[in-house]
């Protein structure tokens, strides 16, 4: 093959990258395109901050290769074709995904590809074992994690691909310009890009504490503690592609250890949305009750973390200051919006949307369902009451202090009960009373 178009997506990186190094490996040439698509922008400010700081770094990486990152704006397919005509191409390549668009977006791709005689592939690369390979016997798809997990640990797993050394460029097309790096919402949100994301690799599993522990050690007894913040914060660049799914969990190891188990949790949601498609919008689980309130007020005090619950409190206003939200204050918020005051999961998770870098359809969607009982969880009627989750992942209170400020003199466990200190006490503090005592 002379001259191949790589369309990148969500695989914004260079090292175990599938549809790039492939095409590198058949073709002469290589076109390495992004298409800002105005049907996906504007969803949420920190995720397209993140994106366009993700496009720049893999711009620069590949121009230190030899090659380029071309830009172009509008429909991802129409462009990929005109560009393809443009440069003489002989293929297309692409990695696969498993939204509604993504899938319809491919389709289109694969159907126009044909029609101008242009060879066609799609490549995994999005998850650590490809949705859709791994299949129960009485089924399209795994729908408990357990089974799935069994499976996934055991798996083949594909082999990793190296960076391209050298990508030659044809002469012609415009490169295009990126334009100006977008405001994001959240002033302490992590930047964006492959560079950054395996610098944030190499030093989480890297570090190794005073008594000789790393991280991956400890992980399983300190991921859920919520002030020490023992995650690997990972999970946006695995959302953009920035990092290789596959990658991070040979780096860490051991299949069957907690932190890539956690990886597995996220192959999980891929394949069940690869089954069900329409994840984000209808409950999973056929006869799920949704019996859901709608309360404007209710939801506002949520989504702003002024519920008079310090730990939801602390998680929400975490969200919006970062971007982010640590996995344990996911569930305690989730839990609290569907299972405390009743209001729809769909609520819940437009504003995840909304604020999250690693938001994405998949893993969001498949976890709030979870939460609500409408998804995967064998136990539907799980709660996570939120008295009992602080004092358990937040035993001295320093999360809840860290991020409502208002509580920050309240010392020890007693910051979680506010309404049970002194009313001299309460009266000298700006903080609400519980949503449900007004």
């Amino acid at each position: 093959m002379r001259t191949a178009v790589v369309l990148f997506t969500r695989d914004l990186r260079v090292h175990d990258q599938p549809a790039l190094a492939t095409a590198c490996a058949t073709a002469e040439q290589v076109v390495p395109l992004f298409v800002l698509d105005p049907r996906l922008a504007g969803r949420s400010a920190n995720r397209d901050r993140f994106l366009h700081q993700s496009l720049a770094d893999l711009r620069a990486t590949l121009r230190g290769l030899g090659g380029d990152l071309l830009i172009r704006h509008g429909d991802p397919v129409a462009e990929t074709i005109r560009l393809a005509r443009e440069v003489d191409a002989d293929g297309v390549t692409v990695s696969a995904d498993v939204s509604h668009y993504a899938r319809h977006r491919q389709r289109r791709l694969s159907d126009e590809c044909d029609r101008h005689r242009l060879a066609y592939r799609a490549f995994p690369g999005l998850t650590v074992v490809d949705p859709g390979a791994l299949t129960p016997t009485n089924g399209d798809h795994y729908k408990v994690f357990t089974p799935y997990f069994r499976a996934w640990a055991g798996a083949d797993w594909r082999a990793g691909c190296a960076a391209p050394e050298r990508i030659r460029l044809p002469g012609g097309p415009a490169v295009g310009r990126l334009p100006a790096l977008p405001d994001g919402e959240s002033p302490q949100a992590a930047a964006g890009g492959e560079t950054a994301g395996r610098r944030r690799l190499r030093d989480w599993l890297g570090h190794v504490d005073r008594y000789g522990d790393s991280r991956l050690d400890r992980y399983g007894d300190s991921h859920d503690d919520l002030a020490g913040d023992a995650t690997s914060r990972l999970s946006p660049y695995l959302r953009f592609g920035c990092l290789s799914p596959l990658e991070v969990a040979t780096a860490a190891g051991d299949r069957a250890g907690p932190f890539v188990r956690q990886l597995c949790w996220r192959d999980f949601h891929y394949q069940v949305a690869n089954a069900f498609p329409d994840l984000a919008t209808t409950a999973y689980r056929r006869g799920a009750s949704e019996q859901w309130r709608y309360d404007a007020d209710a939801l506002d005090v949520w989504q702003i973390g002024h519920t008079g619950v310090p730990i939801v409190d602390a998680g929400m206003r975490q969200l919006r200051a970062e971007g982010w939200m640590h996995n344990r204050a996911r569930l305690i918020t989730a839990g609290y919006l569907t299972k405390e005051i009743g209001l729809d999961w769909r609520d819940g998770l437009a504003w995840f949307g909304r604020w999250l870098l690693d938001g994405d359809l998949p893993n969001n969607s498949g976890n709030w369902q979870w939460v609500a009982g409408t998804g995967n969880d064998t136990r539907p009627h799980r709660g996570f009451n939120p008295l009992r989750q602080a004092h358990r992942f937040d035993p001295a209170g320093e999360y809840v202090r860290r991020w409502v400020p208002e509580l920050a003199g309240v010392a020890g466990a007693a910051v979680h009960e506010p309404w049970r200190l002194p009313l001299a006490v309460r009266a000298g503090l700006d903080y609400p009373p519980p949503l449900s005592e007004r």
